[in-house]
């Protein structure tokens, strides 16, 4: 599945959920937010179509998608993605001992 075809398959899920996907500029990659009691997933528009996808699927993990019905692809992608954020957290938070 090509990241354009993620977006849209991500950005109809938050609908489902009742969420807004906003895609703003500024100094931050995106994510799951409460303005004005608005619930809301905003992504900075500059970022390339690739980190979107893993931005998007990151916030509506961050939401709450276990009940939801995502096709299998698009779970699967999100679960990937998961999975390469926890690994680089790993990694980047590692503590030399001497």
């Amino acid at each position: 599945m090509k990241h354009l075809e993620l977006i849209a398959e991500l950005e109809e899920i938050a609908a489902q959920l009742g969420l807004k996907v906003r895609y703003e500029k500024g100094n931050f990659e995106g994510g799951f937010c409460i303005l004005k009691e608005e619930r809301l997933l905003v992504i900075n528009k500059k970022l390339p179509d690739p980190k979107r996808a893993s931005t998007l699927a990151q916030a509506l993990n961050e939401y709450g998608i276990e009940n939801v019905f995502i096709k299998p692809a698009v779970r699967q992608y999100v679960e990937d993605e998961l999975a390469r954020q926890r690994g680089k957290s790993t990694k980047s938070m590692r503590v030399v001992r001497q």
